[in-house]
C-alpha cells in the first residue's frame, strides 16, 4: 500500500492532500473538497476507505491553500470561481500522472454538491485521463460549454428520499451529451448519511467504475 500526504503545485499554491494506493489497484479515485468541506471530513475519508477496501486508490484533495481555507483575503474570489477549481483539479490529475507509483494509472474523478461543475469542466479538459466521473449528492447543473465538450461517461447518484431532487438530477443528466446513467440509494437523502447508504454509495460507485474500466480495455484491443 502506498499511503503519504502530498503536495502538489496548482494556479501559483500548494494543495495538500491524502495519497493511499494498494498495491492491486487499477485506477485512482480523486475526491476534490472546496469551500464546504475539508479531506479530514469524516464523511469522505468513509468513502475513500471503502474505496480502497474495493480496491481503488484514493487522493483527497483540498482545492483551496491554506491560506484561502483560513479566509484569507483571496478566499472570497477563489472559492465559487468553477473555472479556477477546474483548473487546480487539472493540476491535480498531471501531478498524479507524474508520480512512479500512479503515473499507470487512470483517474475517476468524484464530486458532490458545488464541486459537480467543476469536477466536470475538469473532466472535459482531460478525456484522455479521466476513466469516469462520478457525481453524488447537490445538483448538478454544467454549463452548456462543458455539456458540449465533455466525453467522459458519468455516473449520477440520487437519493430517493427526496423525488423532488431526484427529477432535478435526471434532468441534469439528460444535458449531457456523454455516456450517463442515474442510480438511485432509496433511503437516502442528498446528504447521504449513514454506514448502509454508505456502504451502497461505494457499491455503486465500485461497479460503475469496474464496468468503465473493462470498456475502456476492450475498447483499446487491437483491431477495434
Amino acid at each position: 500500500m502506498l499511503s503519504d500526504t502530498v503536495s502538489m503545485p496548482a494556479d501559483r499554491v500548494t494543495l495538500e492532500g491524502d495519497l493511499s494506493v494498494p498495491e492491486s489497484a487499477e485506477a485512482v479515485v480523486l475526491i476534490p473538497h472546496d469551500v464546504d468541506t475539508s479531506r479530514r471530513d469524516p464523511h469522505s475519508q468513509a468513502i475513500a476507505t471503502r474505496l480502497r477496501a474495493a480496491g481503488w486508490g484514493t487522493l483527497l484533495v483540498d482545492l483551496l491553500s491554506e491560506r484561502e481555507d483560513r479566509g484569507g483575503t483571496e478566499r472570497g474570489e477563489q472559492v465559487f470561481n468553477t473555472g479556477l477549481l477546474a483548473r487546480r483539479l487539472v493540476a491535480a490529475v498531471d501531478w498524479l500522472g507524474a508520480q512512479p507509483g500512479t503515473r499507470t494509472l487512470p483517474v475517476v474523478l468524484f464530486g458532490c454538491g458545488t464541486q459537480a461543475a467543476s469536477v466536470l469542466e475538469a473532466a472535459a479538459e482531460l478525456p484522455d485521463r479521466v476513466l469516469t466521473v462520478v457525481l453524488w449528492g447537490g445538483l448538478p447543473d454544467p454549463t452548456a460549454d462543458t455539456v458540449r465538450r465533455l466525453r467522459v461517461p458519468v455516473l449520477f447518484v440520487a437519493g430517493g428520499r427526496e423525488p423532488g431532487v431526484l427529477r432535478l438530477t435526471e434532468k441534469a443528466a439528460r444535458r449531457l451529451h456523454a455516456p450517463h446513467e442515474v442510480r438511485v440509494v432509496p433511503e437516502a437523502t442528498h446528504l447521504f448519511e449513514g454506514t448502509d447508504v454508505l456502504d451502497q454509495v461505494t457499491g455503486i460507485a465500485d461497479e460503475w467504475c469496474a464496468e468503465r474500466l473493462r470498456a475502456s480495455r476492450a475498447a483499446a484491443r487491437p483491431g477495434r
